[in-house]
């Protein structure tokens, strides 16, 4: 490139695509070099699914192409088809070949990005300035301080709290319609008709630059899960804002009634399928809340629907990121119940006779998508219930959805969906017999096993190893106040029965076989 006195290297990764950063606001093109990189290690330290490769190097693609229309001096390193290489390797180099005075980043997604470049840096006694990442409504900071001499840190009074600051949905200090959350009104299932829903997923067709970087893919990572075809997602931010526009103005009035319901064949139903675009922040949280609150003004859409989406953001979004920084990196080493066992081969293929199962893994082997009851309340669930590793459980699914960056990621799976982390994200395990799914879908009147069962070859494998939960738990969860009624239920149950079950358990998983490593 033959660049010359660089004062400032300012480092951009793959998930902070935004030409309004913080970190670029000194940038001065005379001086300063953009840093961005493809690096074989980020697709491979787990067995990362087709379509996630394919956004992440395609939307930096695009963008690289954004910034040199600025202006910027951008150092960029392509992937080849055969290279293998490091995130630290690459960056090492580039520091030895550029020189830069200093080094700056914005605050990764992952804590192991951080502390490669921290040790990169460091190794080669350089300073780093590390900025906030500003597309959030809180910082690491503000979350240890909400959380500072609290027993326990709850989602809900988090929510509280952002939503006053910045005040979205509120009259005053008084929320719009008199009540924070419209959970109760959010849980309805389809009827036997089923949704009426037009939503064809994502719509983008690939351009120049996405069918090259599928090609690449398609030559260098042709083992790994997922399908190329059915790539569509946004991968600018013309793209990303489009895709908003669209889910206001057709979805998000009918998104809150069902959005815990599932239906056969039909992945996206009212979702918004904002969170990849969100996640590389080609797309701002405050302009998503703004335009939600502005429907529901506008009378475009129901209250219920708009707080729920809201809350997503807001909310969730917010808290398992404040729960993520806050805890790690021990956090990924908990394991409350001690779970040990291989995650089974079918989450790989979706070769299993369950339904539910066989529905929710198919389409996120396909499309790199499932809505959050698909993950929670059936691949999640059925893996707590296993007894899966929790370690296991998350390295699948960063592995295998195109939202997932780990700070968003490991709370939700490891915390909320495995309970593996002594109750901080969860106050009790998110637990059920396969009975749920039967309300919330129709995905038990095409399989072979019968929700209502406990016992027998047709009982359902999670009414079964819901039961064997609760047995193998019994000590720990007696602890739990939130359990006592699911406890009590439990000990109506005859102890034959209670052996019986124990022993179906056994049968369960003895028929999965051995399971497969995460790493594919």
């Amino acid at each position: 490139m033959g660049m010359k006195q660089v004062r400032t290297l300012v480092i951009l990764l793959g998930d902070q695509l935004d030409l309004d950063a913080s970190v670029l606001r000194t940038f001065d093109p005379k001086q300063d070099v953009i840093w961005m990189a493809e690096v074989s290690e980020e697709s491979t330290h787990v067995w990362t699914h087709k379509q996630k490769i394919i956004l992440f190097l395609s939307a930096m693609r695009h963008f690289k192409e954004a910034l040199l229309d600025r202006g910027y001096r951008v150092d960029y390193t392509e992937l080849s088809t055969d290279a293998e290489c490091s995130f630290s390797g690459v960056l090492s180099d580039s520091i030895r070949r550029l020189q830069p005075e200093t080094v700056q980043c914005m605050r990764p997604g992952e804590w192991r990005v951080l502390d490669l470049i921290e040790k990169t840096c460091a190794s080669l006694k350089l300073p780093l300035k590390v900025f906030e990442d500003e597309h959030f409504f809180t910082t690491p900071e503000e979350f240890k301080g909400f959380a500072e001499g609290r027993k326990a840190i709850r989602m809900e009074y988090f929510y509280r709290f952002v939503r006053k600051k910045f005040c979205v949905l509120m009259e005053g200090d008084t929320p719009v319609g008199g009540a924070w959350n419209y959970d109760k009104e959010n849980r309805k299932a389809f009827g036997k008709a089923g949704p009426e829903c037009a939503n064809k997923g994502p719509i983008h067709e690939p351009d120049g630059i996405t069918k090259e970087v599928i090609g690449l893919v398609d030559e260098r990572f042709s083992k790994h899960p997922g399908s190329l075809k059915a790539f569509r997602w946004a991968v600018t931010r013309e793209e990303a804002l489009d895709d908003l526009a669209l889910f206001i103005e057709e979805r998000l009035a009918l998104f809150g009634d069902h959005q815990d319901a599932m239906w056969t064949d039909e992945p996206w139903l009212f979702h918004s399928l904002l969170s990849p675009s969100l996640n590389l922040k080609l797309l701002r949280p405050i302009e998503v809340v703004q335009a939600a609150e502005e429907a529901y003004r506008m009378g475009q859409a129901p209250l219920a629907a708009v707080e729920g989406f809201i809350r997503q953001i807001l909310g969730w979004r917010e808290y398992v990121r404040g729960v993520y920084w806050m805890h790690m990196p021990e956090y990924l080493e908990r394991n409350t119940l001690k779970a040990d066992a291989d995650l089974p081969e079918f989450y790989w293929t979706g070769d299993t006779e369950f339904e539910c199962l066989k529905q929710s893994i198919g389409q996120t082997l396909e499309f790199g998508y499932a809505h959050h009851i698909q993950r929670l309340m059936v691949t999640g669930l059925f893996a707590l219930l296993y007894g899966v590793d929790p370690k296991q459980v998350h390295a699948w699914y960063l592995a295998v959805y195109v939202d997932a960056v780990e700070w968003v990621e490991l709370p939700n799976s490891l915390g909320m969906s495995q309970y593996g982390d002594d109750g901080l994200m969860a106050s009790k395990p998110y637990v059920a017999t396969g009975k749920y799914i039967d309300r919330m879908s129709n995905y038990c009147a095409s399989c072979p096993k019968n929700p209502s069962k406990r016992i027998g070859e047709d009982a359902c494998p999670f009414t079964t190893l819901y039961w064997d939960f609760l047995l193998r738990h019994e000590a720990l969860l007696k602890k739990n106040q939130r359990m006592q009624l699911q406890l009590r239920n439990l000990n109506r149950i005859e102890d034959s029965e209670k052996a019986a079950i124990r022993l179906r358990a056994c049968e369960i998983r003895s028929s999965l076989g051995k399971g497969v490593s995460v790493n594919g």
